[in-house]
């Protein structure tokens, strides 16, 4: 199986070769860089410690080494999660799921209109029982216990309940260059249609580009309403992706430290 990199444009698709590196592979450049602390490795394989994030990433080009060090990092019965260029599978691993996606970008120079939002409130720890069932009745994509601890959460309360919020999931740097991907965009379905999504999208993307980092972000190919969102906001289609659920062969190597 392989990933998918063409878009608008190209693999890239816009005029920044360092951004354009960094953000096909975001995952890699999030595990190896400022979420490093967050991160599971063996040998070369890295990945989020499973109450995190279920994403993981192997080098460009990966040996057979590398599989092996991926299968006893997820161990029997785990999966491992990439996005971007899937690279062809060895016989023993099994693809769970292929979902089509997209990535979209705020380009420096682009159209995309951020602002703080004096409604917004800061999430926490204390409030993961509360996003996780505004998550559970909402499904905007997984949202693990520690999740929260990936960057920076908003929320809007009415009446003391949560019905909104957006955060910050990946983020990547390499070479003086950062990102963060925007995530977990959710609205209780009795508060749609008054713009919060919209505006807490804005607030995190407000706080990404204050800290001089381009904010990003993913949904599936057929979100299509989310996708016609991101793009009124001024998000740019940057490229076609995928979010492949892998399965390593049942009997693995142990490796101590894991």
């Amino acid at each position: 199986m392989t990933g998918s990199s063409g878009s608008p444009g190209g693999a890239g698709g816009g005029a920044d070769p360092a951004l354009d590196a960094l953000l096909d592979r975001a995952v890699w450049h999030a595990l190896t860089g400022p979420q490093a602390h967050l991160a599971r490795r063996c040998g070369r394989a890295v990945a989020y410690q499973p109450d995190v994030a279920a994403f993981g990433a192997l080098p460009p080009d990966p040996e057979p080494d590398d599989w092996r060090d991926a299968a006893a990092l997820v161990g029997p019965g785990g999966v491992l999660v990439l996005t971007g260029d899937v690279p062809p599978l060895p016989a023993d691993w099994s693809v769970v799921t292929d979902i089509p996606g997209v990535q979209l970008v705020a380009d420096d120079d682009g159209p995309v209109v951020t602002a703080a939002d004096p409604e917004a409130v800061r999430l926490g720890p204390d409030d993961v029982e509360e996003m996780t069932d505004l998550v559970r009745r909402t499904e905007p994509g997984p949202f693990l216990p520690r999740t929260v601890e990936m960057g920076t959460y908003l929320g809007v309360r009415r009446s003391g309940r949560l019905v909104a919020m957006a955060g910050e999931r990946l983020h990547p740097a390499t070479g003086g260059r950062g990102a963060t991907e925007i995530s977990a965009v959710c609205t209780d379905a009795a508060w749609r249609g008054q713009g919060l999504g919209r505006r807490l999208v804005l607030a995190v993307a407000h706080g990404v580009r204050e800290r001089g980092e381009v904010p990003f972000l993913h949904a599936a190919a057929a979100n299509t309403g989310a996708v016609r969102l991101y793009e009124h906001l001024g998000f740019r289609l940057r490229r076609t992706t995928r979010f492949a659920v892998l399965t390593p062969p049942q009997a693995v190597q142990t490796h101590d430290g894991l």
